[in-house]
């Protein structure tokens, strides 16, 4: 790996991804550079050819053209070789019908992983089940750390992207179970007003039928057609 970055602090929620260069099942790639303009989900797993790994990639295939619906391409990384990972590639798609198309970084010194934190103390040299999820600009929105023996939710990860992008292109907030809440249902949070005369605005806007509001500081609306 190519690293630009000589900084050992793992990188946050808000952060610029570091920028390293990468092989990969398909090619040499530079993160983010090469995923300018479009989201990307960078995952790691604790190893190739296990169970629990190769459900989730059969899920995260299964799925791809959701994910690029959303303007989100997938990407894959274990602390193993190019070759392991072509192999196991081989045995999903010989034993399970499903070919894989999306790229794994070959990690096997550990620098990416351990660059981004995704190395658990308790989990020696793998890589723990992480997500990073980055915007068309290069910076971080979510940090997600699963434990090995738990599998990640398909239908989760691309919630948070539609409700991140959404919140982005709106500039709204998200409440819980999005969108299913249980209070909003599908609405979505406008932010807190910061002042007296934006509280009053907001209050006269739930008056004239434009929003609605529980109080000044929480109010909702649907989103537009």
């Amino acid at each position: 790996m190519e690293q630009q970055s000589q900084s050992e602090v793992p990188p946050k929620i808000g952060d610029l991804l570091p920028t390293f260069t990468v092989q990969t099942t398909q090619g040499r790639k530079t993160f983010p550079a090469d995923y300018a303009g479009s989201w990307f989900m960078l995952f790691s797993h604790p190893g190739d050819f296990t169970p629990v790994c190769t459900t989730e990639f059969v899920s995260f295939q299964g799925n791809q053209q959701a994910f690029q619906d959303l303007n989100t391409e997938l990407i894959g990384l274990s602390i193993d070789t190019v070759f392991a990972h072509m192999k196991w590639l081989e045995w999903i798609q010989d034993n399970l019908g499903v070919a894989i198309t999306f790229p794994i970084i070959a990690d096997e010194l550990g620098l990416v992983a351990n660059r981004l934190g995704m190395i658990a103390p308790e989990a020696g040299t793998r890589a723990v089940r992480s997500v990073f999820i980055v915007d068309p600009t290069g910076y971080i929105r979510i940090i997600l750390n699963y434990p090995a023996e738990v599998g990640r939710n398909t239908n989760e990860l691309l919630r948070i992207l539609q409700a991140l992008q959404i919140a982005d292109g709106y500039d709204v907030k998200m409440p819980a179970n999005w969108p299913d809440n249980e209070l909003i249902g599908d609405k979505v949070i406008l932010a807190p007003p910061t002042d007296v005369m934006k509280a009053q605005e907001r209050m006269e806007e739930a008056e004239a039928n434009e929003i609605e509001c529980f109080d000044w500081w929480f109010c909702y609306k649907d989103l537009p057609e």
